[in-house]
């Protein structure tokens, strides 16, 4: 799974992925794998249950990287519309430290377009859900286009969850 990069630390609830406790991802991995989107959630701290995610997405063999290491936020918002790419994430070293990686899933617009500018996939008309086959050092891999896990993005959690759903059903059959 591949995002572009954390909010400022000040919206951190906890010093991982996604760390931000209003953004959407554990709310929908829990929709997807539990049918609760409180599984991994700790209201009343508002935080998540970090142990048990890591151990989670270890089992499953679900990874976590971002497409950029350095960024520069234009306007202070954590919005993908007001970053600056500085530096991006040595893609090609992701992929060959992940050997049995067989599927991407890029979250929201700029980590797709990161990837497919990098592998030079043809995203021009990929809508939402669907994914293109790209090769990579002898490996045929798809990438997944799936909605931005932030608040920001308008759609709700429920109807987020069913195409990070369908990937993942897609992915693990």
């Amino acid at each position: 799974m591949l995002g572009t990069f954390p909010p400022a630390p000040k919206r951190w609830c906890m010093e991982w992925y996604y760390p931000n406790f209003t953004n959407d991802m554990w709310r929908i991995i829990g929709l997807c794998f539990f049918g609760d989107k409180n599984h991994f959630v700790i209201p009343e701290k508002k935080t998540y249950k970090l142990d048990e995610l890591k151990s989670f997405l270890a089992e499953k063999g679900i990874a976590i990287f971002d497409t950029c290491l350095r960024i520069r936020r234009t306007t202070g918002t954590a919005s993908d519309k007001d970053l600056e790419v500085v530096e991006k994430a040595d893609l090609d070293g992701m992929l060959r430290a992940l050997p049995e990686c067989r599927a991407v899933l890029a979250a929201g617009r700029l980590a797709t377009s990161i990837f497919t500018e990098h592998y030079h996939i043809d995203a021009k008309k990929m809508k939402m859900g669907e994914y293109r086959e790209f090769s990579f050092e002898g490996r045929t891999l798809r990438l997944y286009r799936e909605p931005s896990s932030s608040r920001a993005y308008p759609m709700k959690t429920e109807k987020k969850a069913e195409y990070y759903k369908e990937m993942f059903r897609d992915v693990f059959s």
